[in-house]
C-alpha cells in the first residue's frame, strides 16, 4: 500500500524566555496501514496515538526542541513503542523539558528514514533554534518544514537560540532550492508552497522576521 500523509492538530502552550502562550500545532503522520513515522509530539500523546492506532512506529521525527513541540513526546514513545529522533544542536531545549535524559537518537543533515516504501530525508535549517531540521519527502512532493517556514516566512526568530540571517541562510540555501510545488507542511497554521513563498524572501530580508 503507498505511503500517505495524515495531519492531526493538537493545543496546548509554548513556554520560553518567562512567557507563555497558547498554540495549536500540527502533526504530520507519514505511512500506510501498517507502519508509520511521527513528526512531532505536541500537547497530546492519547490523540496521537489513537490516531496511529495498531501501526507500528518506525520513529518519532522531531523538527526541534521548543516544548511545545515535545512536551507529549515521552509518553508517546512508551505508548507506541518508537525511538525518539533529535538535532544534538536542540539537546539544551529538550534538557529544560526532560532534565534526566535525551532522546535515543541524534539527527543530522542528510540523514534518512524508510518508511512504508518511501524515503525522508533530513534537512539540518538552524535559525528558529540551533537543531531545527525539515523532513523532505520526495515521493509525495512534501517538505515538513517546522517552524523553519511557515504560509508567509520564515519562524519566530527574537527569542533565546533563534537567529534572523540563519533562519533566511536555511530557507534560501535548502528549501527555496526544492521545486516550487513542493508541499510545505509546518508546525503550526496552514500549509503552503514553495513556490508561494520563494517570491517573498527579499520582503522577509527587509522587513527583519
Amino acid at each position: 500500500m503507498a505511503a500517505r500523509i495524515e495531519h492531526l492538530v493538537t493545543s496546548g502552550t509554548f513556554s520560553l524566555d518567562g512567557g507563555t502562550w497558547d498554540v495549536e500545532n500540527n502533526v504530520w503522520i507519514v505511512g500506510d496501514d501498517s507502519e508509520c513515522v511521527i513528526i512531532d509530539a505536541p500537547h497530546d500523546a492519547a490523540a496521537i496515538a489513537n490516531q496511529v492506532g495498531g501501526r507500528r512506529v518506525k520513529a518519532i521525527l522531531l523538527t526541534h526542541a521548543h516544548d511545545d513541540h515535545i512536551r507529549a513526546v515521552s509518553e508517546l514513545a512508551s505508548a507506541v513503542g518508537a525511538p525518539v529522533y533529535l538535532h544534538a544542536a536542540d539537546n539544551m531545549l529538550w534538557d529544560a523539558v526532560f532534565p534526566d535524559g535525551r532522546p535515543e537518537h541524534a539527527i543530522g543533515d542528510g540523514d534518512t528514514f524508510e518508511v512504508a516504501g518511501t524515503t525522508l530525508r533530513a534537512l539540518h535549517t538552524p535559525g528558529h533554534s540551533p537543531g531545527s531540521v525539515c523532513y523532505l519527502l520526495e515521493d509525495l512532493g512534501t517538505v515538513f518544514t517546522g517552524d523553519t517556514l511557515f504560509k508567509g516566512g520564515p519562524g519566530a526568530t527574537g527569542r533565546s537560540y533563534s537567529d534572523f540571517p540563519t533562519i533566511i541562510d536555511s530557507i534560501r540555501s535548502k528549501l527555496l532550492t526544492l521545486p516550487t510545488e513542493t508541499a510545505a507542511r509546518t508546525g503550526h497554521g496552514d500549509s503552503t508552497t514553495i513556490g508561494q513563498e520563494a517570491p517573498h524572501l527579499e520582503e522577509w530580508i527587509a522587513r527583519g522576521h
